[in-house]
C-alpha cells in the first residue's frame, strides 16, 4: 500500500525552487498571483507568474473589467524556452479561456520532472464563475489526468466528475464518491477542501491514488463565520509551499 501522506518534493540543502504560478491578476482583491506569490515566496520559491486574464477586481464584485491573455502566451512562454528556464513545479488555478490548458500542457511537456498542482478554479457554492463557460470547464478536465495534487473544492469536484451538486453536507460515502472519481480521471492525490456539514468545521480530504480501496484522511479545523474571498487560492498556495519544504499532502 502506498504512504498516504508521500513527500512529492525533494529539497536539496539552501536550494531554490522554481515555481510556475498560472493564475489571473487582480488589481484589486486578495486572490490568484496576489495570493500565490507571497505565499510561496515566504516559504523561499521563486514563483515566475503566467498570467491567464488581468482583472480591475475579482468576479465577486458587482462590476468588472477582465483582459483574457491567451494571444500572448505562446510567445511569452517561448521567451522562457530562449532563456532555459527550468520549473521544479507547474501550478495552475483561474483560467481566461479554454485555450490556455493547452499552454499550461506545454509547460507540462518542456517541464517532465515538474510537480503538476492543478487548483481547478470553476465555482462555488453550486454556481461557476460568471466569466466562465462550459467550454472552458470541460477543457479544465484535460488537466486532471497525471495532476500530482488536484485541489478542488465540492463545485468543482462537481463540474469535473459530473456528479450532481448536492450542498456542502455530504456523507463519508458522498465524500469517498468524489475522491474515487478524480482519482480515476488520473489525479494521483485529491485534496477535496471546504466541506462544511453544520457542526462549526470545515473539512478537508485527502485520498492518495495506487492505494488498495484508497483510504481517506480528513482534516478539520474551526470554521470561522465570515465569508472570506480567495481562501481557496490561499489554500493551494499554502499547501504546494508545504510541498515544496519537503513535506506531504497532510
Amino acid at each position: 500500500m502506498n504512504n498516504a501522506n508521500p513527500v512529492l518534493y525533494k529539497r536539496e540543502g539552501a536550494y531554490i525552487p522554481r515555481v510556475a504560478a498560472v493564475h489571473d491578476l487582480c488589481g484589486y482583491g486578495k486572490c490568484s498571483l496576489g495570493v500565490a506569490i507571497p505565499v510561496l515566496s515566504a516559504a523561499g520559491c521563486d514563483v515566475c507568474p503566467v498570467p491567464t486574464s488581468l482583472f480591475s477586481a475579482h468576479t465577486r464584485f458587482p462590476k468588472f473589467y477582465m483582459h483574457d491573455t491567451t494571444d500572448m502566451l505562446a510567445s511569452y512562454l517561448d521567451a522562457w524556452v530562449d532563456e532555459g528556464i527550468e520549473l521544479d513545479a507547474v501550478y495552475s488555478g483561474f483560467l481566461g479561456a479554454a485555450e490556455q490548458v493547452a499552454s499550461i500542457q506545454r509547460l507540462y511537456r518542456e517541464h517532465p520532472k515538474a510537480l503538476r498542482i492543478v487548483d481547478p478554479v470553476m465555482g462555488d457554492g453550486g454556481s461557476m464563475y460568471p466569466t466562465y463557460t462550459q467550454e472552458l470547464c470541460d477543457a479544465m478536465r484535460g488537466l486532471v489526468d497525471g495532476a500530482d495534487v488536484l485541489t478542488p473544492n465540492l463545485t468543482e469536484a462537481s463540474i469535473l466528475t459530473s456528479i450532481e451538486y448536492a450542498g456542502q453536507d455530504l456523507s463519508d460515502d458522498q465524500v469517498k464518491a468524489y475522491l474515487d472519481a478524480l482519482l480515476a480521471m488520473g489525479a494521483k492525490t485529491v485534496v477535496l477542501k471546504g466541506v462544511v456539514r453544520g457542526d462549526g468545521q470545515i473539512r478537508n480530504y485527502v485520498a492518495v491514488s495506487g492505494e488498495k480501496d484508497a483510504s481517506v484522511t480528513e482534516i478539520s479545523s474551526e470554521l470561522l463565520p465570515y465569508m472570506l474571498h480567495g481562501t481557496g487560492d490561499l489554500f493551494a498556495s499554502a499547501l504546494l509551499a508545504a510541498l515544496m519544504c519537503g513535506r506531504g499532502p497532510t
